[in-house]
């Protein structure tokens, strides 16, 4: 945990989840103005503090509003505790000189309270959002095929339901539904607010029986890896997803059942993450990994299901 002393922070300079700070010897005459300054190195300002003791949440400045990424707790009117869950950085201030060991003692508390209040807030949100999504996934009918998605892609739409415009891909954890990824008419696709998402899956095909199963990030990459190689493919919505899901699915399927990795190749983009993740995935299980093939002169096409369009519309 780093410690911020209670002076005037005049700059912040980043390095990846790093922090450094230039300061004036200033000292604060309140806590709440020493996290004022504090936060506002962070580029978060015109909070109401509260030195009352509880946990606080607030959006933090490089993502979307209603984000509720930052934290902030006061134990005492001489410390406070923040940071930001999507980083990892956590911070102790104080107001004036270095934080005595019974101040270091009330911070390292607060910050356990922060995250096991977030803990607790958290999987609340993802038990309300895999009701929503069962009551949605249970009222929704079958996909039409017509769908502008389904049409551009040329893709079956396998088993996927549709509510409205929107068509829905079923997440599952632990054999249970637990989220909705939806895909809109203009190729969108935005999981249901709050739900769980480490780990989760959807699966294009059946699992009984399969002697091979792939695994891909997307789901029209899933369905025409399906369509092209009748084999059952798990769906793990991006690249991140890919070792979590590749894990549980090694856990669960029989020994003599292989898992390869259908890497989308973002050839186009530093670091190739599509193709970086799966490759990490693959040596987390003992996997092959599986890349598409492009035609010579191609300059568009990262996945499955761009050379199966590609491929659809030369005729080949």
């Amino acid at each position: 945990m780093a410690a911020i002393t209670a002076k005037k922070t005049r700059h912040d300079k980043r390095r990846g989840h790093g922090l450094s700070h230039e300061s004036e010897s200033n000292q604060y005459t309140s806590i709440e103005q020493a996290l004022g300054d504090a936060l506002a190195a962070h580029g978060v300002t015109g909070l109401a503090i509260r030195a009352d003791g509880d946990v606080h949440r607030f959006d933090t400045a490089e993502k979307a509003k209603g984000n509720r990424n930052g934290w902030y707790v006061c134990p005492s009117l001489e410390v406070a505790v923040y940071g930001f869950w999507h980083t990892g950085e956590q911070h102790t201030v104080t107001t004036g000189g270095k934080a005595d060991p019974a101040a270091a003692a009330e911070a390292r508390l607060a910050a356990q309270r922060a995250r096991e209040q977030r803990d607790t807030e958290r999987r609340q949100q993802q038990a309300k959002t895999a009701e929503q999504a069962r009551r949605w996934w249970a009222a929704a009918g079958a996909a039409d095929p017509g769908h502008p998605y389904l049409t551009k892609k040329r893709l079956a739409p396998h088993s996927l339901r549709q509510r409205d415009s929107m068509l829905l891909v079923p997440l599952f954890f632990d054999g249970d539904l637990v989220n909705l990824e939806r895909i809109f008419p203009d190729g969108a696709k935005r999981p249901l607010f709050g739900g769980r998402a480490k780990g989760v899956a959807g699966l294009v095909g059946k699992l009984a029986g399969a002697e091979r199963v792939l695994v891909a990030e997307g789901w029209a990459t899933a369905a025409a890896l399906c369509e092209a190689m009748a084999l059952p493919v798990v769906v793990a919505r991006n690249a991140d997803n890919l070792e979590a899901v590749a894990r549980r699915l090694r856990q669960r399927l029989p020994d003599n059942v292989a898992i390869t990795l259908a890497a989308d190749d973002d050839r186009f983009t530093d670091g190739n993450p599509g193709a970086t993740k799966a490759r990490l995935a693959a040596l987390a299980i003992g996997a092959k990994v599986l890349m598409p093939t492009f035609c010579a002169d191609c300059k568009r096409c990262t996945d499955f299901a761009d050379v199966a369009l590609c491929r659809k519309k030369r005729g080949l």
